[in-house]
């Protein structure tokens, strides 16, 4: 390298600062870099690690490390609050913001806190992760983001890569910090959060620091009402089908207890007219269509699913976007100098989320007498003797008297770890014990109720289908409320790890180096359902029966060695490998090369190659028959049953039975990458990474949607009654297919340009997705998601975030952009297919260091006010856009102070 300090080609700025720091003090600091259990001076090796510092994360003005996960171009379809909202008891594993690098999934990207693992989020789920709310955000330093393979180090669930969320070490003195934000569109989501850091203890002096960091955030919620973009869609005109058929007044479902036709047939005969204009010809009827429904939430909508002579329920009217939340969070770490080269730490990590997840009134297909529907009491239905199940009308009504059906999640994850490390007999060493928790408590707070009592009600006339209920019916309501906790899971993970490293001999281009280490871990998983739930008795929740509580544990074993071989001062070889093993689901190995060659002084070549392996969660395994919904999609065999049925006919949410499976084995994957770093001259830096990855003994269940368009194979998998309907569709996790998927990273990094009116930085990190596919079982087609969207996401083709930084005197200020591509939407039967548009960000900060304590700073988050873009998946409960990557607030607007005392 012509000139060492700073390194000519650096994976970040952090990395350098330690480096030049060290050598200013004629003491070269070995520092560890995510995906090397070796200790090196220099950052650079055969992996691409990206690094995003504190004072980005400040510029960014984002307060959570899920906010800061999206804004990653290497990830893809993450789990966040705003897939989950809307799903009330819908969907599993409510509340948990999840990272996935690649689009490969949650269960395959790794999340570490300063090296080690978390806890997963204790839910039972398809998804095993690390919930992001339990990442302590406000004492990050930084984050170091493996963008490669890392079983041979880490073990399972780092297929995709890792992201190591790395804290504060030491800290003197007090900082104080707030932020505000508002919408700038009104009405909601609005953001308060402050924190407090402080320390004391000098280490090199005291021989010992301690210190902590204090973060309470809150979040208002967001409803569908109060933005425009959502009236702009015209969900109700684009996307009928996808609406609900439970309005009210309610709709009336014609012989839906019976095995014939009398009902409708009786009333076609007598000439009814539900609409006014043409006599009857479906099962679904309601009086008010004729006037209307009950604009704007209930709709006459010809083409929807409430049919020519029923209404349709547009819930996208009222329905939550964003969530209202309470986030806390309290890092402490201490480190004390034991004498003779030996250090003991201790880490406690508490981090507690309170969400309140909020969808539509509840529904219910209540039976009633005619008697007590007034548009139908004088017809010949009503002619009828008096327990003549033809006078018994199944109403499909929604319960806007009872209130918004509204989920409090509150979910915590404590994390404590002590250790020593120090060196020893010239070896390097660490050892810590870890012992993590996560809990999750699922609590009904508003609109669900006991199912019985409204079904009593509404058969007795207490409760009104058509119009507002008496104050014996409101009272009935509050009376039937169901509220507390309905579900309750634990996760634990204790584990005890080691690792050592040392310079072995002297080669030409440096120290032969050797590390090894192990691991013992075990996980447990218990989950526990109400005994109303338990029992069937809420409305509007799924009960996964009185067998439902469970409880497992197993024990894992790890041992693994790298080598680092710096052969020529060009060359350097590096090598690692793994084994693992879980009980139950039995042992894998996991070997890596790398290479890393600087032929001159500007120039990088890196390459890995290298085996990984993901084995089920205990989810997978062991979790309980759990019930269900899918999304609406059409059933294609009752659109060839009849010639006239419409896709509006033929739609609705079919129940799901989701099953286990014990006799599940890992996943195995295969690993290439190949890049290049070049740095022409000081503080110009550009790199590329092509990776490859494979993946094989997928752990998946068939998507309903995939089942569905290929009922000559899964036929077998959907439960049809004597009428041909559909009654359920079997969803069994097993090991089935493979998946590929490839691409290019690029990244500039242009700092230091000092010009005469100030100096400027530029970087861009961008991921061109090359290849995204996946088979749905073994010898079956490859099916891509690359710039599609697929069962339940869409991988961009291109994705990136670029940003202008700008300084002078004490001011500076930063414009960044998030761009990911345009796609071809989810495909509907009988509908054409489209594109998705393109959807880019922009955001812009400022910053004003008044002293060298205060620093003030605003900013602005989608500075143009962009909207999502229309889409017609059907995934997601949330219709007409794609919750899972973009952002319902609109323009937000921040400020922020942060005073320091040293």
């Amino acid at each position: 390298m012509k000139n060492p300090c700073p390194s000519r080609i650096a994976l970040a700025a952090a990395l350098l600062a330690m480096t030049c720091a060290a050598q200013a003090q004629s003491t070269l600091e070995r520092v560890e870099i995510t995906g090397s259990a070796i200790k090196r001076i220099e950052g650079e090796t055969a992996l691409p690690v990206q690094v995003i510092t504190r004072a980005e994360i400040d510029k960014a003005g984002v307060t959570t490390a899920a906010e800061l996960i999206a804004r990653l171009s290497a990830s893809a379809s993450n789990l966040t609050d705003g897939g989950s909202v809307g799903y009330g008891g819908f969907r599993d594993q409510m509340g948990l913001n999840a990272a996935n690098l690649r689009g490969l999934g949650v269960s395959s990207t790794l999340v570490l806190l300063n090296g080690r693992r978390v806890a997963n989020f204790a839910s039972p789920g398809d998804a095993a992760g690390v919930d992001l709310n339990s990442i302590p955000a406000a004492a990050i330093q930084r984050v170091e983001i493996l963008l490669d393979g890392a079983s041979s180090l880490y073990g399972s669930d780092a297929i995709g890569g890792v992201i190591n969320f790395i804290t504060r070490k030491d800290f003197t003195g007090v900082e104080v910090s707030a932020l505000a934000g508002n919408t700038t569109e009104g009405g909601g989501a609005n953001k308060r959060s402050a924190t407090l850091a402080g320390g004391f203890g000098d280490y090199g002096r005291d021989g010992f620091n301690v210190m902590a960091v204090l973060d309470v955030q809150k979040t208002t919620s967001l409803n569908a009402s109060k933005r425009k973009f959502i009236k702009d869609l015209d969900i109700p005109g684009r996307l009928p089908d996808l609406l609900s058929s439970a309005g009210f007044p309610g709709n009336i479902k014609l012989d839906e207890n019976l095995p014939g036709s009398e009902q409708r047939d009786l009333l076609i005969e007598e000439g009814y007219k539900a609409n006014g204009k043409d006599v009857i010809s479906g099962y679904t009827i309601n009086p008010a269509a004729a006037t209307g429904c009950n604009a704007p939430a209930t709709l006459y909508l010809p083409d929807g699913i409430g049919g020519v002579d029923g209404c349709t329920y547009d819930y996208m009217r009222d329905i939550e976007l964003y969530p209202k939340s309470k986030k806390s969070s309290l890092f402490t770490r201490g480190v004390f100098n034991l004498g003779g080269g030996h250090q003991f730490f201790a880490e406690a990590s508490l981090a507690r989320a309170r969400t309140l997840y909020t969808g539509t009134p509840n529904r219910v297909d209540a039976e009633m007498d005619v008697s007590l529907v007034p548009a139908l009491k004088n017809t010949g239905l009503a002619a009828f003797e008096a327990g003549d199940e033809r006078r018994i009308l199944v109403v499909r009504t929604r319960l806007q008297e009872a209130g918004l059906r509204t989920s409090e999640l509150v979910s915590s994850t404590n994390r404590f770890v002590l250790g020593t490390n120090g060196v020893l007999a010239g070896w390097d060493y660490e050892w810590a014990l870890n012992h993590s928790t996560s809990k999750v408590s699922d609590r009904d707070y508003q609109g669900y109720l006991n199912e019985q009592m409204i079904m009593d009600g509404f058969a007795a006339g207490t409760l009104n289908a058509f119009s507002a209920s008496g104050a014996a019916g409101l009272a009935l309501y509050e009376e039937a409320q169901i509220r507390g906790e309905v579900r309750r899971a634990t996760g634990t993970m204790d584990s005890l790890d080691f690792k050592a490293s040392k310079a072995l001999a002297r080669l030409a281009g440096g120290d032969l180096a050797l590390a090894f280490g192990g691991e013992l871990r075990r996980e447990k998983q218990n989950y526990h359902q109400s005994d109303a739930l338990k029992n069937d008795l809420i409305l509007g929740e799924t009960s996964q029966g009185p067998d439902s509580d469970f409880g497992k544990s197993r024990r894992v074993g790890a041992t693994f060695a790298e080598i680092s071989a710096p052969v020529t001062k060009q060359l350097e070889l590096q090598a690692a490998v793994r084994y693992e093993r879980y009980q139950v689901s039995g042992g894998a190995v996991s070997p890596k090369l790398g290479l890393k060659y600087v032929p001159s002084p500007e120039l990088l070549l890196r390459a890995s190659v290298g085996k990984g392996f993901r084995a089920p969660s205990l989810s997978d395994l062991y979790r309980p028959l759990t019930q269900g919904s899918s999304a609406t999609l059409v059933d294609p065999v009752c659109l060839a049953a009849d010639p006239t049925n419409t896709v509006t006919d033929c739609s609705d949410i079919w129940v799901t039975l989701n099953y286990s499976n014990p006799n599940l084995k890992p996943e195995k994957s295969r690993q290439f990458s190949a890049g290049v770093v070049f740095e022409p001259q000081r503080g110009v830096n550009l790199n590329v990474d092509y990776w490859n990855i494979e993946k094989r003994n997928l752990i998946s269940t068939l998507g309903v949607d995939v089942i569905l368009g290929n009922l000559t194979k899964y036929g077998d998998l959907v439960h049809r009654d004597e009428d041909g309907d559909i009654d359920a569709i079997d969803l069994i996790k097993a090991n089935r297919g493979k998946q590929r998927i490839s691409g290019l990273d690029f990244g500039i990094a242009l700092t230091n340009l000092k010009t005469g009116v100030g100096q400027f930085g530029l970087r861009l990190n961008g991921t061109l997705t090359l290849k995204s596919e996946q088979q749905t079982g073994d010898g079956d087609p490859y099916v891509s998601n690359l710039n599609v969207f697929i069962n339940d996401g869409v991988v961009q083709r291109w994705r990136h975030t670029a940003s202008v930084d700008y300084e002078t005197g004490p001011f500076s200020f930063t414009l960044s952009n998030t761009y990911l591509s345009r796609y071809n939407d989810q495909h509907v039967i009988g509908k054409p297919d489209r594109k998705v548009d393109a959807y880019s960000l922009w955001n812009l900060s400022a910053a004003w260091e008044a002293t060298k304590a205060l620093t003030l700073r605003a900013g602005v988050q989608n500075l143009f006010d962009k909207a999502p873009p229309f889409s017609q998946q059907a995934y997601f409960f949330l219709s007409g856009y794609d919750p899972s990557y973009t952002d319902p607030r609109g323009r937000f607007a921040y400020v922020s102070a942060k005073y320091s005392f040293k």
